[in-house]
C-alpha cells in the first residue's frame, strides 16, 4: 500500500475505537488516538531510509510493533505520575500507551498484508503472510481504502454525536 491506502486502513481501524471513545465520554482521547495513529501510519516504511534494513523486514513485524508500544508505554510512565487522567477501558496510562503504539504499527501491517509481497509478522522467522488481494501501487485500492476510511470515521463520529444527543 501507498500512503493514501495506509491512511484509509488506519481510519477503518480507528472508526470503531473512535466511536467507543466518543460514546464513553473521552473526546480528547479520541482525538489523541486518531491523531497518533494517522501520524504514525507510515512509520514501518522508515525502512526505506535505513541502510542495511530490507523493506518489509524488521520494521514490518509484531516485534517492531512491540518496540514502538514499549516506547509509548515508557513515555506514558513518565507522564502518568504528573497527570492524573482517567484512561478509557480502566487500564493504566502505561498500558494505554503500549496499545496505542502497538496498534499504530499493526494498522500499517494490515494494509501491507493484502498485497502480494505480504508481511513477515514474526520476523526474524522467515515466513511471509499475504492475502494477495491487490498490488501495493493499485490506484483503485489506495483511493478506495482511503474513501472507505473517511466514510467510516465520519460515520463513527456522526453516530457517536447523534447518540450523545439522544
Amino acid at each position: 500500500m501507498y500512503k493514501r491506502g495506509h491512511l484509509g486502513v488506519a481510519m477503518l481501524t480507528l472508526a470503531p475505537i473512535t466511536f467507543w471513545l466518543l460514546t464513553d465520554g473521552y473526546p480528547a482521547f479520541a482525538v489523541l488516538v486518531a491523531g497518533t495513529v494517522l501520524y504514525l501510519a507510515m512509520l514501518p516504511d522508515v525502512d526505506h531510509r535505513l541502510p542495511l534494513v530490507s523493506h518489509r523486514g524488521p520494521t514490518h513485524s509484531l516485534l517492531f510493533a512491540g518496540v514502538v508500544g514499549a516506547v509509548f508505554a515508557g513515555a506514558a510512565s513518565l507522564v502518568e505520575p504528573v497527570l492524573s487522567i482517567a484512561v478509557p477501558g480502566g487500564v493504566s496510562m502505561v498500558a494505554f500507551g503500549f496499545l496505542l503504539g502497538f496498534g499504530s504499527v499493526v494498522a500499517h501491517l494490515l494494509g501491507d498484508v493484502i498485497t502480494p509481497m505480504g508481511v513477515n509478522f514474526l520476523w526474524p522467522y522467515p515466513r511471509t503472510w499475504s492475502l494477495s488481494l491487490t498490488p501495493a501501487d493499485s490506484t483503485l485500492w489506495n483511493w478506495g481504502l482511503f474513501v472507505l476510511g473517511v466514510f467510516a470515521m465520519a460515520g463513527a463520529v456522526a453516530l457517536a454525536v447523534q447518540g450523545a444527543a439522544i
